[in-house]
């Protein structure tokens, strides 16, 4: 299928470029006929550098350099035509739209290497995405889960925002996060993140001892990722959730995060935490987690999210509002939920974000409609 997909986008430029190619062609024909109606004092030879110059806005460099050949091509028909072909200043207009095409046809040569070049940076960073951010199931235990990722450098598709869900013997653990800065030099502490969350959730019975485990490996390898001149200011935000099978008591602990909002009921609550500070600001045993609990009912649909994207600004500086918006789909699944908010997002900033963005949208589902179903990621 990939294949298939790459091949179909190679070929529709292909053959859109050889569509286009008719109007330098076209136009290399206009301005050698009229050349030679026009009054003998008007020349428009030097009209002809127009056609390879318009190539190159849609065509490589051999169909770039083959019109500017039939450019040079055609001066030099005009100059035959008048009998003047070898004459300085007819010769000097031949030389100099040569140049200027072979010109043209370096210019192509260079915007095809850089295409060449971030088509092979998108391919990796599609890659660590993967890797990183593996794509999570449908529906874990109780929960049928969405989620979403948006990454300020759009070249990168990745960045500092991280999440990860793992089942428990009980129930369901999540984990949504916010390292420092953003794009291509967040990835590792995302990495270090995830990699230690995925380990921890399986080995501590109570959320303040996997914030406790968290908090110590930050401590242990955070110091590594630190460039020159960066000391003491890595940190990342980190809400841990707790949700259990069968009781709808949810707990879930802040690391510096926003709080998740409840969607129920055509109403989106913002769900009242007490935030310990981010991991990395404090020596390990220092920071003091308190454990927040609410119910989560059938139904109801719990949304994680990164401040990248309540810190969304339009074009007048205004917020985006989240909960307002959210609000209006409260009764949506999880995935229609996340489509309709990133494309309402993306219309508020104009269609580009200033930071990376992650949201996970959780909905408890009735006992009778449980499964472990899997989906490709959005």
């Amino acid at each position: 299928m990939d294949v298939r997909r790459g091949l179909a986008a190679v070929r529709q430029p292909w053959q859109s470029s050889h569509a286009l190619l008719v109007i330098p062609v076209l136009l290399i024909v206009v301005i050698t006929v009229v050349d030679q109606l026009v009054p003998a004092d008007i020349h428009l030879g030097p009209l002809l550098v127009i056609a390879p110059a318009i190539t190159a806005s849609f065509a490589g460099p051999w169909i770039t350099g083959l019109v500017g050949f039939l450019a040079v091509g055609a001066q030099a028909y005009i100059g035959w035509h008048f009998g003047v072909l070898f004459t300085r200043n007819v010769l000097v207009q031949i030389l100099a739209l040569a140049v200027l095409s072979a010109l043209t046809v370096f210019y192509c040569v260079l915007r095809d290497r850089r295409r060449h070049q971030l088509a092979q940076v998108r391919m990796v960073a599609e890659a660590a995405q993967h890797v990183l951010l593996w794509p999570l199931p449908e529906q874990i235990g109780c929960m049928r889960i969405a989620c979403l990722y948006m990454a300020a450098e759009a070249e990168a598709q990745i960045g500092g925002d991280l999440y990860a869900a793992t089942p428990t013997d009980n129930g369901v653990r999540v984990m949504i996060g916010d390292v420092r800065g953003k794009g291509l030099s967040a990835i590792g502490e995302a990495a270090l993140l995830i990699g230690a969350f995925r380990e921890a959730a399986h080995h501590h019975t109570t959320l303040p001892a996997l914030a406790k485990a968290l908090e110590q490996s930050v401590a242990r390898n955070l110091p590594e990722l630190e460039t020159e001149g960066e000391t003491g200011e890595r940190f990342a935000t980190v809400m841990l959730v707790e949700i259990p099978d069968t009781d709808p008591i949810t707990r879930i602990l802040s690391c510096g995060h926003p709080p998740p909002l409840l969607l129920c009921h055509a109403s989106a609550v913002m769900v009242p935490v007490h935030p310990a500070p981010p991991l990395g600001v404090h020596e390990p045993g220092e920071a003091e987690y308190t454990l927040d609990a609410f119910s989560l009912e059938p139904g109801d649909t719990l949304l994680l999210y990164t401040d990248g994207v309540i810190e969304a600004r339009d074009a007048g500086g205004a917020f985006y509002p989240l909960a307002a918006r959210a609000a209006q789909w409260a009764g949506d699944s999880p995935e229609q939920l996340l489509h309709h908010i990133r494309r309402d997002l993306l219309a508020h900033v104009g269609g580009r974000l200033d930071d990376d963005a992650a949201l996970i949208a959780l909905c408890r589902v009735p006992e009778s409609q449980r499964g472990h179903r899997h989906r490709r990621p959005l």
